[in-house]
């Protein structure tokens, strides 16, 4: 059965088991999902994460624009690669995996153009990937797996059809975020696959309309049908060109846009625990580089791979069940009292979330520790790996942090 102590959800860990010798660890927060309601068909969109932004991504223009094409590939695809390739800028195209097989040879012209290649799930039926988070992850996988074996190459970048707005619920957005991906929604939307037949002239208006912003996301679409939005392509280009705009591709290092969470979704039943720790928690490692974390305690060494731990404010966060069970373990959850058990040797400890205690088997009173040592993602509960180890009787006694691995070592 997996964690789920609510009270502890969300919760950032108390400064004093920071983790001064990881000076140079780069921050990386929790996603942070607002609950304001979106008016105006959710235009009004916000970013979730809490991540610095990254100057060579961020800061590189005064004024961007990215062009976004959703639910290809199909013929008009390749109208619109080639007024692309004409006015010399990228995009970025949202792919549905039962079109990439379909058309494969769409795919690899767009990859092969420079442009960059987006997840949207394999066949945007709502009824199927919103039931549940395990029937969108499944999707999102296929998709993964037919746009890899066409480019060669794996993309995380997802866009969640119909938007995140009602769709996503906060275990949606926190094991996305855990899995490695970055879910863009968007700023700019050109109304083209409202309704059937959108003429250009209402497209472009759509878009020209909106609000200027230092960065503009634009929902267009190249599935069969939207020849007026190939139509418009050429005066929206012009348009931003005129107001001074670079155009540029969507990447995983900056910002994602996302819509509020509706106060009206509930959360839906998130997956067991032993479903996110074969799923989700090794999949990040699978997006390029990043360090694995070693860690050493009691004579047992362990690897945590790049994804299946964070570092938050100078913290190195991991999973507890995952990471005190590859040491040697053994963890269980008591639904009736909502406790963690952790048996390790000798040591019996029991931990409340609820009540951010930790008691020991033979002590009469428990530990107070606080609820903010503890932290719910998706179901499964988080520490500061420093808090872990000095609770269960293995105390740090070195951190080294290198450019291919970082290492703790403890008693």
């Amino acid at each position: 059965m997996g964690f789920s102590p609510a009270s502890a959800q969300s919760r950032a860990l108390a400064p004093p088991v920071s983790l001064m010798e990881e000076k140079r660890a780069t921050a990386v927060t929790s996603m942070e999902v607002k609950t304001e309601p979106a008016p105006a068909a959710m235009l009004t969109a916000v970013s979730s994460s809490s991540q610095e932004s990254v100057p060579s991504i961020e800061q590189k223009k005064e004024k961007v624009v990215y062009l976004t094409f959703d639910d290809g590939p199909s013929k008009l695809t390749d109208e619109i690669l080639a007024i692309l390739e004409e006015q010399k800028i990228k995009a970025t195209f949202f792919v549905l995996g039962e079109h990439a097989q379909k058309s494969p040879e769409i795919i690899y012209r767009t990859a092969e153009a420079g442009h960059v290649i987006g997840n949207h799930t394999y066949n945007h039926k709502y009824s199927e990937m919103y039931e549940s988070f395990t029937a969108f992850w499944n999707q999102i996988k296929r998709t993964e797996e037919i746009l890899r074996e066409i480019t060669g190459t794996r993309t995380s970048l997802v866009r969640a059809p119909g938007g995140t707005y009602g769709h996503f619920d906060s275990t949606y957005f926190q094991l996305m975020e855990q899995g490695g991906y970055q879910v863009f929604d968007w700023n700019v939307d050109s109304g083209d696959s409202k309704r059937k037949g959108v003429p250009a002239s209402e497209i472009i208006e759509n878009v020209t309309s909106e609000k200027l912003e230092k960065e503009m996301i634009v929902l267009m679409h190249d599935s069969a049908g939207h020849e007026e939005s190939v139509k418009a392509l050429p005066e929206i280009i012009d348009f931003y060109k005129q107001k001074g705009y670079s155009f540029e591709v969507l990447s995983p290092e900056q910002k994602p846009v996302q819509f509020s969470l509706s106060k009206k979704m509930t959360d839906r039943a998130a997956p067991a625990q032993s479903w996110i720790e074969s799923h989700v928690l090794p999949n990040a490692a699978l997006f390029g580089p990043g360090q694995p974390l070693y860690v050493e305690a009691g004579g047992v060494q362990t690897k945590l791979a790049a994804g299946e731990y964070k570092v938050d404010q100078g913290q190195l966060i991991v999973p507890l069940r995952t990471t005190l069970e590859r040491l040697g373990a053994k963890v269980s959850w008591n639904a009736d009292s909502r406790n963690v058990i952790v048996v390790w040797g000798e040591l019996h400890l029991t931990l409340d979330p609820e009540r951010g205690t930790a008691r020991r088997e033979s002590a009469e009173v428990p530990l107070e520790i606080g609820t903010d040592r503890f932290r719910n993602q998706g179901g499964a509960l988080w520490m500061s790996l420093r808090s872990l180890l000095e609770l269960t009787d293995h105390p740090i006694i070195s951190v080294t942090n290198t450019a291919e691995e970082r290492r703790v070592q403890s008693l």
